[in-house]
């Protein structure tokens, strides 16, 4: 039987993709007491990285968006190796996005809504969140956006 976040998911067209692997010395996620702590996800799609570059140089707003939508499929991604079932998941508690941006650039939170919209597109209200959105100087790989989550297990 095909769950109602399944459905949400196939009628957004999204596939998610094997969990990633860490690329250092921790683990994808640790779960705690009740809750899902998911380690900081880039924009890893199919090909590999995606949306390399500054936001306000290389990257716009519309590019930082989409990297921040990949980031929370892969947070997805993660989710389900952990949980089994997406079904699982109580709420998105709080997510964390990182903005790898011009020292001129000031949209952080609008490139970090693309992952805030997909989590509740896919998960409705349990997808609504506490939130940062945070301008860094770099990120592994030169991507342009990583986000982590916390998330409450049902």
């Amino acid at each position: 039987m095909t769950s109602q976040i399944d459905s949400r998911l196939e009628a957004l067209g999204i596939v998610l993709p094997a969990a990633a692997a860490p690329a250092a010395n921790y683990v994808p996620y640790v779960e705690s007491k009740g809750y899902l702590y998911i380690s900081g996800q880039i924009p890893m799609g199919p090909n590999g990285v995606e949306y390399v570059g500054k936001l306000g140089r290389e990257l716009g707003i519309p590019e930082g968006q989409a990297a921040a939508r990949l980031c929370a499929i892969n947070i997805l991604a993660q989710a389900k190796a952990a949980l089994g079932d997406l079904e699982r998941i109580g709420r998105v508690v709080k997510l964390v996005g990182f903005v790898n941006s011009d020292t001129s650039f000031v949209d952080h939170p609008k490139v970090v809504n693309g992952a805030s919209d997909l989590m509740v597109e896919v998960l409705g209200d349990k997808g609504r969140h506490a939130r940062s959105a945070v301008g860094v100087a770099a990120l592994p790989f030169n991507v342009g956006v990583e986000v982590e989550a916390i998330l409450e297990i049902a």
